[in-house]
């Protein structure tokens, strides 16, 4: 059973100033899984904040690292070590500038793209080789500093299309530990 077992990482920051920053997309999804697997996050020494239960029938684990973006390889690595978890078991979720608003991509390993976050946590597991859900927050306008960017909470124009982008990365992630990740990528992306 163990072998089974997955861990599905949102990233974000914690505290209600970052509660609904674009960066912050990442724990939301964690919320909406923790719903489905009707679990409640709890805080773990890890430095996060765990919830277990089932998805698409697999146990998972869910964190949200409660040790801010920059600093989210820690807590990870601290978990994979844990429960014992190679990388084909563990999937990130994260915001990507690359990507347009309200997308959703999966991938396999891969570089940070300048995303501070998997850049600690790819530099604390020691390696790229995990999953990624990328959503889509776009570009920022004009000559607007992208670290302002994804600080700053969804426009009204974009609002009311959050729910709908969380829901479907978390049906990818539910596609990905059920079906595998080239079933997933054809039907997400």
């Amino acid at each position: 059973m163990a072998e089974d077992r997955w861990l599905i990482v949102g990233l974000g920051n914690p505290g209600p100033e970052y509660a609904r920053n674009r960066h912050n997309v990442g724990f939301l999804v964690a919320d909406e899984l923790a719903e489905r697997a009707l679990a409640r996050f709890k805080r773990d020494r890890s430095r996060a904040q765990l919830a277990t239960g089932r998805l698409a029938g697999t146990p998972v684990i869910l964190a949200k690292p409660m040790s801010y973006m920059n600093a989210s390889g820690r807590p990870v690595a601290a978990l994979r070590s844990f429960y014992k978890l190679p990388g084909d078991r563990i999937v990130v979720i994260h915001d990507e500038l690359d990507i347009p608003f309200a997308d959703v991509r999966l991938k396999f390993g891969g570089g940070d793209n300048g995303h501070n976050g998997l850049r600690s946590v790819t530099s604390a597991l020691g390696s790229r080789d995990y999953y990624r859900i990328r959503l889509g927050i776009g570009r920022p306008p004009g000559r607007m500093d992208p670290a302002d960017f994804v600080l700053r909470d969804f426009a009204s124009a974009e609002r009311d299309a959050v729910p709908e982008l969380v829901g479907r990365a978390a049906d990818a992630a539910e596609a990905l530990i059920e079906r595998g990740l080239a079933v997933a990528q054809n039907e997400f992306h």
